[in-house]
């Protein structure tokens, strides 16, 4: 997939988002898209996957099947969970019992099975970002676009999102993904996009091989804080285990004390 001098803004007087676009993603690659809060990084997928039409430009090559999982999962259907999915199973093209069979299965891996028959606006974030997630993958895509898909999501699957990202790699799909919260580190060999004020850098995949993991035990009370020191720190945290020896495990090489 290709964006061609790609350039996007929201009013026809308004400030340009994205400005002289050029980009290009190829079947197998995965692409972490970076930058600061605002600089338009939720734009440039929405473009991607189809969301946005461009103001100027275009995008060329977009597979035929986008997997779509915004920040914020819209969880305000008057749906169950089994029943919007089994319906976005249908809707992507999908034979009535090969929707059924591909619910079964992502409720099941996503941990979503005591939720079925729960509406989605009874849902808590973590749980619709699920039902996000899953909706995304009922039919495999050959581009997945993910805003920001660790976000409110419980360890387990936060496990689970590299692993996700892996298949669809290795079926021959491509996949974009934006990363605010330190996460890269679980995409070795991801190429970068940097998006600064609208203009898009593209950065060849990570070589850094001087990554640390530490894992710290610190009292449950105290997690909260103890994460809060460690990103302040310039740590990215990787997980935080909520067993009885609560641990975050943080990556000194991202320029903190180590």
């Amino acid at each position: 997939m290709r964006l061609e001098n790609v350039w996007l803004r929201y009013h026809r007087r308004g400030p340009w988002v994205l400005r002289e676009t050029q980009a290009r993603i190829d079947p197998g690659e995965v692409v972490v898209v970076l930058g600061r809060n605002g600089a338009g990084k939720s734009t440039l997928l929405q473009v991607a996957a189809g969301v946005l039409r461009p103001s100027r430009g275009r995008v060329t090559d977009r597979p035929r099947h986008v997997g779509w999982v915004p920040e914020r999962f819209p969880a305000d259907q008057p749906f169950t969970v089994e029943r919007y999915l089994s319906a976005i199973g249908r809707a992507a093209g999908l034979h009535p019992e090969a929707a059924d069979r591909a619910v079964d299965h992502w409720i099941s891996r996503l941990g979503l099975t005591g939720f079925r028959r729960v509406r989605l606006p009874e849902l808590s974030k973590g749980t619709a970002q699920k039902v996000g997630l899953a909706q995304a993958l009922l039919r495999p895509p050959g581009l997945l676009v993910l805003d920001e898909p660790w976000e409110g999501l419980d360890a387990a699957t936060r496990d689970l999102v590299p692993a996700v990202v892996d298949e669809v790699r290795a079926a021959g799909g491509s996949v974009l993904v934006s990363d605010h919260r330190g996460e890269v580190a679980r995409l070795p060999g991801a190429r970068r996009w940097t998006v600064t004020d609208g203009t898009v850098t593209d950065g060849a995949p990570s070589t850094d091989t001087a990554m640390v993991v530490v894992e710290v035990a610190v009292p449950a009370a105290r997690v909260a804080g103890a994460v809060a020191r460690l990103r302040a720190g310039g740590h990215h945290i990787l997980r935080v285990r909520p067993d009885a020896t609560p641990a975050a495990e943080a990556d000194p090489a991202a320029g903190g004390p180590g």
